[in-house]
């Protein structure tokens, strides 16, 4: 996604109890505020059914 251009974080996100009952190892969030745009989310969406494809 970051060689996309699309920013996301990676890690815990302060759930690792759950993440572990889960068992999972880490995971990836998008964060959302008033100033996206349509462009940017439909990127995003394009973006993760690219990597999804690599798995």
């Amino acid at each position: 996604l970051d060689r996309l251009g699309i920013a996301v974080r990676t890690g815990h996100h302060c759930a690792q109890p759950v993440m572990d009952r889960l068992g999972v190892q880490g995971v990836v969030r998008a964060s959302f505020a008033l100033y996206n745009t349509k462009e940017e989310i439909d990127a995003l969406v394009a973006g993760v059914r690219r990597v999804s494809q690599m798995f």
